[in-house]
């Protein structure tokens, strides 16, 4: 029977790896993830969950070891935190190279300097780029719920993809927030068990490796970048079942929020889209006609989805937990594949980039206002000022 229960980001990751059967998890401790390991290995303890719990040496050994397992045809779980997202760096491309679904739940904080224990996107997003799923949670209820969508995503014989599950670390993390916990036959209805085309197995040899696969016929890359355009209409098949079987209202790739009539928006992803909201309702009461529109994955970019929702406004303001330093604009990753998707439009809204909750920091409800003053600005005067805003250290709009 559901239930529902309070629980933080990293105890919903944990419950929903449990109802998944994960199969085989590796840690290796570093903030804010490490809670999700401390979760899973009192459940294997406890005879909860009937997995096998390892140990790694480090982020690398970690990522190694669900390969293998993976490959052998297991279902698994790793996970980690800034810079221990970018020491396993090495691993990722095999595995997305290889087709192997590991999944990995990344639970944000800012790279050394500073290395704070907070929200920043930037550990996840300098591997956007290596082949695997990626999107971000905005509560516990969807670093849950995400869990489950991925695995049904990235296992599916038409993708074959490992995954960056990513849930804003301390913000999502480690706040609590009411969870309604399906039944385990709904999840069982959901996912089916994991399957391998090509496992390994003693008795019936094949080959993995980085430059080689069992069926490789055509260029490994081209495979990669065919499974990631297949990967979309997974993505709808997947959310329109779960959303059938649980009772979710999901968009498969951006979810609206107060467009209607609105004249501008806020781009965001993650735990800070909670705050936007609140701030959203306030400007609304005041008459400021204006919206959100949240991205529910990064990898596959949904081009189409992204162009049709900000088309109808007038001014787009990107809030950015991550940069890309020396990038075009000076703004950060999200600006430019914003920009990518609008670029084709007959009529584009005027767009720039707020850099906030770098290192860490809140993004108060001050901080959206002056956001959305400076949008209003732009709609008036029919242009962007600056391409970027570094939020709560600019003098002035």
């Amino acid at each position: 029977m559901a239930k529902e229960m309070v629980l933080s980001g990293c105890a919903a990751s944990a419950q929903a790896a449990k109802m998944a059967k994960v199969e085989v998890i590796c840690s290796y401790p570093i903030r804010p993830y490490t809670a999700l390991m401390m979760e899973l290995a009192k459940m294997v303890a406890n005879g909860e969950l009937d997995a096998e719990f390892i140990y790694g040496e480090g982020e690398h050994a970690q990522l190694s070891v669900v390969l293998g397992a993976s490959a052998a045809g297991a279902r698994v779980l790793t996970g980690s935190s800034g810079v221990g997202v970018t020491y396993a760096f090495e691993t990722y491309s095999p595995i997305a190279g290889g087709r192997v679904p590991v999944q990995m739940m990344i639970a944000d904080r800012a790279l050394d300097p500073p290395g704070d224990f907070g929200s920043e996107h930037t550990d996840a997003m300098s591997c956007r780029d290596q082949g695997w799923l990626m999107g971000w949670a905005e509560n516990p209820q969807e670093a849950f719920d995400n869990c489950l969508i991925n695995y049904r995503v990235g296992e599916d014989h038409r993708v074959l993809l490992p995954q960056f599950v990513c849930q804003d670390g301390y913000f999502v993390s480690h706040i609590p927030g009411k969870v309604l916990l399906p039944d385990q036959s709904q999840v069982d209805e959901f996912l089916p068990p994991y399957t391998l085309p090509h496992p390994l197995d003693p008795k019936h040899p094949v080959s993995h490796g980085p430059q080689i696969r069992p069926d490789q016929g055509t260029i490994m890359d081209l495979q990669r970048a065919q499974a990631h355009l297949d990967a979309p209409a997974v993505i709808k098949e997947a959310i329109a079942d779960f959303n059938r079987i649980f009772g979710r209202d999901y968009s498969p790739f951006v979810e609206e929020y107060m467009t209607d009539d609105a004249e501008m928006a806020f781009f965001i992803m993650g735990a800070h889209t909670m705050t936007a909201r609140h701030a959203i309702k306030h400007l609304r009461s005041q008459g400021v006609k204006i919206g959100l529109v949240k991205l529910r994955f990064v990898r596959p970019w949904p081009t189409q989805e992204v162009a049709e929702a900000l088309s109808k406004f007038k001014a787009v303001g990107v809030v950015e937990t991550s940069t890309s330093y020396g990038g075009a604009m000076r703004g950060g990753n999200l600006l430019h594949e914003v920009r990518a998707s609008l670029y084709d439009l007959p009529k584009r809204p005027l767009t720039t980039s707020f850099m906030a909750g770098l290192g860490g920091e809140m993004v108060p409800l001050k901080e959206f206002y002056y956001m959305a003053d400076i949008l209003s600005e732009m709609i008036k005067d029919g242009k962007a000022k600056k391409t970027v805003y570094w939020v709560g250290f600019e003098a002035e709009a």
